[in-house]
């Protein structure tokens, strides 16, 4: 009987509230900055790998389909730093399911990264720690290093070129009162990518010069206001820190946006329902996506505003979420 190796792993997205935007080194995935996000329970994928002997070359199957080479072939360099650790050169079977709107700005390849990573690790039974297993997430996308802790994440730029530095580590499990309304303004795949947006920002804004030092000093507010469960601290500081990420794309030669007319609308409501005495903030990242940021316990009165102008089923409702979970075969 032929010997395969198999593990399958479902990992939740995050939702980045002090934003990573930007590589300092490309190769390595080491980014300019640290960041921090709160892993949430509403978007999530499950990964099966199985190594096998009999498998002839890699295959990739997401939602049921099988992919192309280029995307094979990307997966597959990601496998790769798992058979080095392991020593192996088996071919691999991925078997992926998404349960969000992929390249929309709903974080999908956090998920879809730390689920891999874990559900390698556990195949090949390298016995990686989450630390560890951050590093190795990171290299196939960088939000994904912080998929593999639960509650509020931060992630660790590192020093110099030093790949081992830069991982990510829980700093609170977020268990007080605290949800995330998405608003799904479109789920279709964005024109820009994240990794298209973050270089032409980088390289034409003249605002991201002082990104680096602004990321810097919300870091050092926003993890005590964590610690000390000061919510409307957190919530002011993470939607300051997305409207200057946004104001940097902006101010890109030439310009582009990520907002459509729907995500105005939506940040919108949110000053309506603060200046009504409801505290709640938005936080975007690099799609048209509004997520909004409250108390759970007043999760309904903010979803009851939205439905006067979004349909049920653009509004949904995340909790706070843990790290990745194993599955049965």
């Amino acid at each position: 009987m032929t010997q395969s190796y198999k593990a399958s792993y479902r990992a939740f997205t995050n939702i980045a509230l002090i934003k990573y935007w930007g590589k300092r080194n490309e190769s390595l995935f080491l980014p300019l900055t640290s960041s921090l996000s709160l892993t949430l329970d509403a978007f999530y994928t499950d990964t099966t790998v199985e190594f096998n002997p009999e498998f002839e070359a890699d295959i990739f199957i997401l939602n049921g389909v099988e992919q192309g080479l280029e995307e094979t072939q990307k997966v597959g360099r990601f496998v790769d730093l798992f058979r080095e650790a392991a020593n192996i050169s088996l071919r691999v079977k991925v078997t992926s399911v998404n349960h969000v709107p992929t390249a929309a700005g709903l974080a999908s390849s956090s998920s879809a990264f730390a689920a891999l990573a874990s559900a390698c690790n556990a195949a090949l039974n390298l016995g990686l720690d989450n630390r560890e297993l951050s590093i190795y997430a990171r290299q196939g996308s960088g939000s994904a290093t912080r998929s593999l802790f639960g509650g509020f994440v931060i992630w660790h730029k590192g020093e110099d070129d030093d790949s081992q530095s830069s991982y990510a580590e829980s700093i609170d499990d977020a268990d007080w009162d605290i949800g995330m309304l998405f608003v799904v303004v479109n789920a279709k795949e964005k024109k820009i990518s994240s990794r298209q947006g973050m270089a032409h920002t980088r390289n034409t804004s003249p605002f991201y010069q002082l990104w680096p030092s602004e990321v810097e000093n919300d870091l050092a507010k926003i993890i005590p206001a964590i610690k000390e469960h000061d919510f409307e601290t957190v919530g002011a500081i993470a939607e300051h820190n997305a409207m200057k990420m946004h104001a940097s794309i902006l101010a890109s030669n030439p310009s582009f946006t990520y907002f459509e007319p729907e995500s105005l609308v939506a940040m919108q409501i949110v000053k309506e329902l603060r200046e009504e005495g409801i505290p709640c903030y938005v936080t975007m990242d690099a799609g048209p996506n509004v997520k909004v940021l409250g108390r759970l316990s007043q999760m309904d009165q903010i979803i009851a505003r939205f439905k006067q102008d979004f349909a049920a089923d653009q509004l949904i409702l995340a909790k706070t979420g843990n790290g990745p979970l194993k599955l049965e075969l």
